[in-house]
């Protein structure tokens, strides 16, 4: 009897500490994952202070000491992912092991307690010894097949979380590069001072970014610079396609048709940019494009304004002069 109590507080034993173990592991995968959001924030505030620069950082010396530091930056976070990944998958193994150890070691207590039942069962002569081999043998198998699986269920759902962890972390790095890659871009075109220059560099912008509706309308205003206002017509109706509420793009149209003598079209689409912010009421006042439509009444009414030539019949014989032609 007490060798049958023995085997039975090593069983019990032997099935606590799987248990244990798992619920280790599930604690270092929430730690993971607490520490992948954590890095996550600091990359979207570091990510955010940069969008929210007052003035360029232009100076060759600390633009070079700028790229320097982000390509360090870079090869250190590269490494960190690399040792953070192999400790992770060091942990899980070793769990692993640990788990299939202790089932091993439960399988083989099993085996003692029914060898103790089945040799007391002989001795008072309820069943032979090959019936009770029989039925150890099967017994052992069925636990040890049971136990397998559930194992090989653990692993393979441990390797799918570590995949998608490893496919996260690769999307959030092309991501970053990308961003990064169009930020420098970004400021680029603010030292150019040509039309023509700042336009290949929107395109540089736009192949890495096809839908970037800012980009669009930043060269919309470039072209026409240039004179070419159906050329800025066409880039601000593709930048309306991707944002319906991009209000420089409806400021860039009004310009664009200020400069084609589109008096009624310019006015509609300054109308729809003050809708959607009133800071362009300012800036319309002071663009040279805008400056043909001062003395153009519905224009006045819209600014608050008073004409300060034609009349408001004249002003329509002059703007529909253009479509009758």
């Amino acid at each position: 009897m007490r060798s049958l109590i023995k085997a039975l507080t090593f069983t019990v034993a032997a099935l606590w500490l799987p248990l244990s173990v798992w619920a280790q592991a599930q604690e270092q995968a929430e730690q993971g994952d607490t520490q992948s959001e954590q890095q996550s924030a600091q990359e979207q505030a570091a990510q955010e202070r940069v969008d929210n620069l007052q003035e360029p950082l232009y100076n060759p010396f600390v633009e070079r000491y700028v790229l320097d530091e982000l390509k360090q930056l870079r090869s250190d976070m590269a490494a960190q992912r690399v040792n953070l990944t192999e400790q992770f998958v060091d942990r899980q193994i070793n769990v692993a092991d640990k788990a299939i150890s202790y089932a091993t070691d439960t399988v083989t207590y099993f085996f003692y307690l029914i060898a103790g039942v089945s040799s007391l069962l002989v001795l008072v002569g309820w069943t032979s010894i090959r019936d009770i081999k029989e039925k150890v043998h099967g017994l052992a198998n069925e636990e040890i097949t049971k136990l397998v699986s559930q194992y090989e269920e653990r692993l393979r759902s441990i390797e799918e979380q570590l995949s998608e962890k490893t496919r996260h972390i690769e999307d959030n790095r092309d991501e970053i590069e990308l961003t990064k890659e169009i930020q420098s871009l970004w400021l680029r075109a603010g030292r150019e001072h040509t039309p023509a220059s700042k336009i290949a560099v929107y395109d540089q912008i736009l192949g890495l970014r096809a839908d970037d509706g800012e980009a669009l309308t930043y060269k919309a205003d470039a072209v026409l610079e240039l004179g070419e206002p159906q050329w800025a017509i066409s880039l601000c109706l593709r930048a309306l396609e991707i944002d319906p509420e991009n209000g420089n793009a409806y400021y860039q149209l009004a310009c664009a048709h200020a400069s084609q003598e589109h008096w009624e079209e310019a006015v509609d689409y300054l109308s729809k940019a003050l809708d959607i912010s009133s800071a362009y009421r300012d800036e319309a006042m002071e663009d040279e494009a805008l400056d043909a439509l001062h003395e153009y009444p519905p224009f006045a009414r819209l600014m608050g304004i008073e004409p300060s030539g034609m009349d408001e019949d004249d002003s329509t014989e002059d703007a529909e002069k253009p479509e009758a032609s």
